[in-house]
C-alpha cells in the first residue's frame, strides 16, 4: 500500500511539473508571437505613412511641372515676349502662395552668333529699365560660340543684374542636357544643386523644358531643332517643397532624408558615377546639414524611390519603434503570456480529467453509433417501402382509370350510341310530317352528340385509348391535342417509330409528358415546345424543352408544388433518372430516361386488380 501511494504521488508530481513546463513554454511562445505581430503591424504602419509622404512629394513635384508647362504655353502664345508681359504673368501666378518653393522662373533665349550684339544691346536696355539705372552686362562666360542660350527673363526680379545674360550652354555637361531637352521635347532636371542659390541644408534645384515656335511641326528631331526658341526653367527650394509633408504623417520624431542618386559631374563637365548627394534632411542644420542616419534595432527605416522628371531621387524615412507603439502594445505581449500560461494550465487539467473518462466516452460513442446505424437502416427500409407503396398506388390508379374508361366506353358509350340511333330514326320519320316534333328530335340528337364528345373527353382524360396503339402514337396525339388547345407551336422528334414497351412503362412516360405540358401552360409563358423521344440501346429518353421564362430560384422546392416531384418519383420507380435544366428567361428542359427492356415491372395479383378501386378511394 505504501508503495502504491508513493507511485501515485510520483506520477502526480510528474504530471504537475510536466503541466507547468508545458504551460510556461506556451506562454513564452505566445509572448514572442504577439511581440513580433505587434512589431510587424507597427512596421507596416510606418511603411504606409512613408508611402503616403512619398505620394505627397510626387504630387507636389507634378504641380511644379504643371507650372512650367503653363508658363511655356504662355510664351508660345505670345507673338513678342516682353519683360513687362512676362512680369505680369508671373505676378498673376502668385508664387508665394500657390507655389511657395519656387523662387525664380527664368527663360533663356537661343541666340545665334550673328545676332549676339543686337541681342545684348536690347537686353541691356530692358535690364536697365528693370533696375532703374544703366547696367553694363554681357554674355557670360565670355567667348565666341556658334550660338548661345542666354537667360533673358527672370521673375520675380532678382537682387542683381548678374542673374541675366548667363549662357547655359557654356557648361559642357549642362549644355549637352539642354541639347537633349531640345531634341526630345521633354522636361528634364539635373537634380544637382544650383550653386548660385543653394546654401547648407537649403538646396535649390531646377527643372527646364524646351520652348518651340507656335504652329510648327514637332514630329522629328530636325523639326524640333528648327522650331526651338529657348529653354524655360524654374528654381525651387527643396526644404520649402517638403515643408508640411512631415506634418501630414502622424508619427512622432519622424525623420526624412532626400538624396539625389543620379550621375554626378566631373571637372570637365562629364557625367560620373558618384555617391548619393543629400538634398534635404529634416534634422539637418546649417552647421551639420546631413547628420548620420538612424540605425539600430529600436528604429524603423525604409527607402523609397522618387522620379524627379527623369532624375532618380531616393527618400529615406526613419522613426523610433516606440513612436509607433501604443501603451496597450507595450503590455499586450505580457498579457498574452499570462493568458497562455493560465490557459494552458487549465487546458492541461481539463485534458487530464477527460483522459480518465475516455473509455466511458468511447463506449457511449459506440452505442450511439450502433443506434444511429440501426436508425439509418430502418429509415432506408421505410423509404423503400414508401416508394413501393407509391408505385403500387400509381399502378392501382392507372388500372382504375383504365377500368373506368373501359366501362364508360362499353356501357355508357353503347347506351348513348343506341339512344342516338333512336333519336336519328325519330328525326327521319317526323321530317315533313311533324315539324315541331322533328325540331325537338334534332335538338335531342345534338345534345346526344355533345354528350358523346364529353364522354370521349372523359375517357381520354382517364386513359387515352390511343395508348393501346403504342407510346409514339400516344405522344403524337397528346402533343397535337396540346397544340390545338393552347395554340403553342410544338415540334416532335421521334426517329424510331413505334417502340414496344411494357404497359406500365408507356403509361409512366405518357403521364410524365402530360405533367410537363401542364407545367408549361401554367408557369412557362412559352411560345414553342419541342418533344424528343429517343431509344438508346435498352434505355428510353423523353425530353421536353420550352422557350419560356424558366424556373425561378427555389422553384423546384416551392411549397405545395408537386409537378416535378411527381415526375421524379415516377421515373425513379422505373429505375431511371430525371434531370431539369433551367435558367431565368432561358426556358426549361426536362429529360427523363429509364430502362425499357428488362426493367422492373410490378405485378399485381388478381385480388389487387379487383380491389383497385377501393384502394384508390
Amino acid at each position: 500500500m505504501a508503495t502504491t501511494l508513493k507511485d501515485t504521488f510520483s506520477v502526480t508530481r510528474f504530471s504537475f511539473w510536466a503541466g507547468a513546463l508545458l504551460s510556461s513554454l506556451v506562454g513564452a511562445l505566445l509572448y514572442l508571437f504577439t511581440a513580433r505581430s505587434i512589431e510587424s503591424d507597427a512596421e507596416a504602419r510606418f511603411i504606409s505613412h512613408a508611402r503616403h509622404a512619398q505620394s505627397v512629394i510626387t504630387v507636389r513635384v507634378k504641380s511644379y511641372t504643371d507650372l512650367l508647362r503653363a508658363t511655356g504655353s504662355m510664351i508660345q502664345s505670345s507673338d513678342v515676349l516682353t519683360h513687362q508681359g512676362f512680369h505680369e504673368f508671373v505676378t498673376g501666378l502668385d508664387l508665394a502662395r500657390s507655389f511657395p518653393a519656387v523662387d525664380y522662373i527664368n527663360y533663356a533665349v537661343q541666340v545665334p552668333h550673328e545676332r549676339r550684339d543686337a541681342f545684348v544691346a536690347a537686353l541691356r536696355t530692358d535690364v536697365s529699365h528693370i533696375f532703374g539705372k544703366p547696367v553694363d552686362l554681357d554674355i557670360m562666360p565670355p567667348g565666341i560660340r556658334p550660338s548661345y542660350l542666354v537667360v533673358a527673363f527672370v521673375e520675380p526680379a532678382p537682387p542683381g543684374a548678374h542673374y541675366y545674360a548667363i549662357d547655359l550652354k557654356a557648361n559642357r555637361y549642362f549644355g549637352n542636357l539642354l541639347l537633349q531637352e531640345r531634341d526630345s521635347g521633354m522636361i528634364f532636371s539635373t537634380g544637382t544643386p544650383i550653386p548660385m542659390l543653394s546654401r547648407p541644408n537649403n538646396i535649390y534645384v531646377g527643372m527646364r523644358m524646351p520652348v518651340y515656335r507656335k504652329g510648327l511641326a514637332l514630329r522629328t528631331v530636325d523639326q524640333r531643332r528648327e522650331a526651338y526658341t529657348g529653354s524655360l526653367g524654374i528654381a525651387f527650394s527643396i526644404p520649402k517643397l517638403l515643408n508640411g509633408v512631415m506634418d501630414e504623417v502622424p508619427v512622432a520624431n519622424l525623420r526624412m532624408t532626400l538624396y539625389d542618386v543620379g550621375p554626378g559631374i566631373d571637372a570637365r563637365g562629364q557625367p560620373t558615377v558618384s555617391k548619393p548627394l543629400a538634398l534635404f534632411d529634416s534634422r539637418g542644420t546649417r552647421a551639420e546639414p546631413t547628420p548620420a542616419l538612424d540605425v539600430g534595432d529600436d528604429v524603423f527605416t525604409t527607402s523609397l524611390p522618387l522620379d524627379f522628371n527623369g532624375r532618380p531621387w531616393k527618400t529615406t524615412f526613419s522613426a523610433p519603434r516606440a513612436a509607433l507603439y501604443t501603451e496597450f502594445d507595450t503590455y499586450y505581449p505580457k498579457l498574452m503570456m499570462a493568458f497562455g500560461f493560465l490557459g494552458s494550465i487549465l487546458l492541461y487539467a481539463l485534458l487530464h480529467t477527460l483522459t480518465s473518462s475516455r473509455r466511458a466516452a468511447l463506449e457511449l460513442a459506440r452505442e450511439m453509433t450502433s443506434e444511429l446505424r440501426e436508425s439509418q437502416a430502418r429509415l432506408q427500409l421505410s423509404h423503400q417501402k414508401l416508394r413501393r407503396l407509391a408505385d403500387h398506388a400509381y399502378q392501382i390508379k392507372e388500372m382504375e382509370r383504365k377500368r373506368i374508361a373501359r366501362e364508360i366506353h362499353d356501357d355508357l358509350g353503347q347506351s348513348l350510341l343506341a339512344l342516338r340511333i333512336e333519336a336519328e330514326l325519330l328525326a327521319g320519320r317526323t321530317q315533313g310530317t311533324h315539324n315541331h316534333l322533328n325540331t325537338r328530335a334534332r335538338s335531342t340528337l345534338q345534345q346526344i352528340d355533345t354528350t358523346i364528345r364529353s364522354v370521349r373527353q372523359i375517357i381520354n382524360d382517364l386513359r387515352p385509348t390511343v395508348l393501346d396503339l403504342g407510346l409514339s402514337a400516344a405522344v403524337e396525339w397528346q402533343v397535337n391535342q396540346f397544340q390545338r388547345r393552347t395554340g403553342i407551336q410544338c415540334d416532335i422528334q421521334d426517329d424510331h417509330g413505334e417502340i414496344a414497351l411494357p404497359d406500365h412503362c408507356a403509361t409512366a412516360f405518357f403521364r410524365i409528358l402530360q405533367e410537363s405540358l401542364t407545367n408549361i401552360v401554367r408557369h412557362a409563358n412559352a411560345t414553342r415546345v419541342k418533344v424528343e423521344l429517343r431509344l438508346n440501346g435498352d434505355w428510353l429518353s423523353l425530353t421536353v424543352t420550352d422557350n419560356g421564362c424558366g424556373l425561378p430560384p427555389g422553384g423546384r422546392s416551392k411549397y405545395g408544388s408537386f409537378g416535378l416531384v411527381g415526375i421524379e418519383e415516377r421515373i425513379v420507380i422505373l429505375g431511371g433518372t430525371c434531370t431539369v435544366f433551367s435558367e431565368p428567361g432561358g426556358g426549361t428542359t426536362v429529360t427523363v430516361s429509364a430502362p425499357v427492356i428488362g426493367g422492373p415491372e410490378p405485378v399485381l395479383s388478381q385480388e389487387q386488380e379487383q380491389g383497385a378501386g377501393s384502394a384508390v378511394i
